[in-house]
């Protein structure tokens, strides 16, 4: 942790942002944009964009292992390691199990990376806003409380966030997928194509589209003033891109808000608690414990935004007990750490096409195909709540003889047997929020700075049973119509958790007696307290979270900032 002068003077600004990620850039990016002295408190180490990113030329051939874990590395990490980027060229951003205990009541991975950027480093970059009626969806099933704003509240916020960070994608006019700020997209292959106007010829409302994608494919200059460049199709974006060719925190929002002069950076502070001011009703500050030599602090602000990631996020409010929250702040109505949800990624497929062999896929496209959902979108049509979308690839396979030597192997390099197109695809599924799944603190167990473990009790329900069985049946038959043959379904039954979409715990609302957080993401009974990410999910919905999380900071940020200007909080 960096020495500020320990006066009560130099640690106090005009505001504390708990958490460098994907939402916590944003908020920093959002408050110095707007002059306000701002400090971010991150627990890990400082990862600095372009310097720290030790991995991202090497060949395979440069790695010990060629990219691969080795076994000692999967059994001192059984969670991580279930991750499909922890590898060897990327494990290094991952929490190691034994570093970060937390206590499964059901089997739960918790995927986390403790670094400057937190997870934005090691993300899938896929960015899909939310329509209208997944914004209604709890309201009209009657599954969870409703949410406090709508798609059009959220839309100008999808567009400043989509515009700054970097959108590829392509304006497909789907009401159930709202178009956003695009630049140029990427192409599906071949074998895509082909599925995509089967869908169109045998089903209605079924649509196959390029993912959408936060990469840099246009508008360069722009992006050369936050010190970015264009995606060079490389999709090793999880090493850290030292071109800034897809977004994170490193590459834009920190480095952004540092120049403005505004930001101060203190890494290895780890957040023990949030300080409750009894007689002005409101937060002053935060405890602080350094995470290498256990040196407890004080910070203060008067507005303070939590964004330390959804279930450090829950811990954080858990732990931060007074005479006046007795069972964490701003938890009058006893529901904070509770309607945690996820997403349900169990259902798989994969199948072949013998079709299109004067096609074949070339390059490492670092997006794949998406379908949005299409299951209860406009009304309740099956036996299952809500839906899922599906993520997949349709490439060409090819074999390469490596027997042959010199010359005779430059050839085979140069010039591979092709074979079949191959899709493999997965589902993600929208899991309701319910009472049952929560988080806790243990009463006695605590980590290495003195902090109670977080216990999960987090699982599966029928309806994710159902909703995973009418993902294989429904893709059985769309690609038996479409051609392709060898098709495979399977329910991998993986545990939650390493999907890294976990949501909720302090959901918005509202009513206080039923949520967490007003429709500005304030605590109901500590408005100075602003939760903006993705603890603050009242359902989820079935596209990927991040979009949809760095709005609704931004759109918090902005909101604050006018409440300060006011003196209201």
């Amino acid at each position: 942790m960096a020495n500020l002068e320990n006066s009560k003077e130099n640690r106090t600004f005009e505001a504390i942002v708990i958490g460098s990620g994907m939402t916590g850039g944003w908020v920093a990016k959002e408050l110095t944009d707007h002059g306000i002295k701002t400090l971010m408190l991150d627990r890990g180490r400082e990862v600095k964009h372009v310097r720290d990113y030790t991995t991202a030329h090497l060949f395979p051939y440069e790695q010990e292992h060629r990219g691969r874990i080795t076994q000692k590395m999967k059994e001192e990490n059984p969670i991580a390691s279930t991750c499909h980027a922890f590898t060897e060229d990327k494990h290094h951003l991952f929490v190691k199990d034994n570093e970060h205990p937390y206590i499964q009541e059901k089997p739960f991975e918790w995927i986390r990376g403790y670094q400057s950027g937190g997870r934005s480093l090691m993300w899938g970059r896929q960015v899909q806003r939310w329509s209208e009626y997944d914004f209604e969806g709890p309201a009209r099933d009657g599954f969870a409380v409703d949410w406090p704003i709508r798609y059009q509240d959220l839309a100008p916020w999808y567009s400043h966030v989509e515009k700054f960070i970097g959108v590829s994608g392509s304006k497909d006019g789907l009401a159930e997928l709202p178009d956003g700020e695009f630049l140029p997209p990427m192409e599906l292959s071949a074998g895509e194509v082909h599925f995509k106007e089967s869908l169109k010829t045998h089903y209605k409302n079924r649509h196959l589209i390029i993912g959408r994608c936060a990469h840099i494919t246009g508008n360069y200059e722009f992006y050369k003033k936050q010190g970015r460049g264009g995606c060079q199709h490389r999709d090793e974006c999880r090493r850290g891109c030292p071109l800034g060719g897809y977004f994170s925190s490193n590459a834009s929002t920190i480095p952004w808000a540092l120049k403005s002069g505004n930001l101060t950076i203190q890494h290895h502070a780890v957040v023990h608690s949030i300080i409750y001011d009894a007689a002005k009703e409101r937060a002053k500050g935060v405890v602080v414990i350094d995470a290498q030599t256990k040196e407890r602090n004080e910070y203060y602000a008067p507005v303070i935004f939590l964004n330390a990631g959804s279930l450090n996020s829950n811990l954080i409010l858990l732990n931060s007990k007074s005479n006046r929250f007795p069972e964490g702040l701003g938890n009058d109505n006893g529901l904070l750490g509770k309607y945690i949800a996820f997403h349900n990624y169990r259902g798989k497929v994969s199948a072949t096409f013998d079709g299109l062999r004067e096609y074949r896929t070339k390059g490492r496209r670092p997006t794949g195909a998406y379908m949005p959902r299409f299951r209860n979108v406009f009304k309740q049509e099956t036996g299952f709540l809500r839906g899922y979308a599906t993520s997949m690839r349709v490439r060409r396979t090819y074999d390469i003889d490596k027997s042959a030597l010199g010359s005779d192997l430059k050839e085979a390099l140069l010039n591979p047997t092709y074979g079949p197109w191959t899709l493999g695809a997965g589902m993600m599924g929208e899991t309701i929020p319910k009472e049952s799944n929560f988080v806790s603190l243990d009463p006695e167990q605590t980590d290495d700075w003195g902090i109670p473990l977080l216990r999960v009790n987090v699982d599966y329900d029928e309806n994710d049973d159902l909703m995973v069985q009418d993902f294989m049946n429904e893709f059985q038959e769309m690609l038996d119509k479409a051609g392709f043959r060898d098709i495979k379904t399977r329910d991998t039954h993986r545990p939650p958790g390493s999907d890294i979409h976990e949501m909720g715990g302090v959901r918005m609302g509202a009513d206080p007696k039923t949520s967490l957080l007003n429709k500005w993401n304030q605590l109901h009974a500590c408005p100075n307290v602003i939760v903006s990410d993705g603890a603050c999910m009242t359902s989820t919905s079935t596209q990927n979270p991040s979009l949809t999380y760095m709005s609704i900071a931004a759109r918090a940020t902005n909101h604050a900032i006018e409440e300060l200007k006011k003196q209201n909080i």
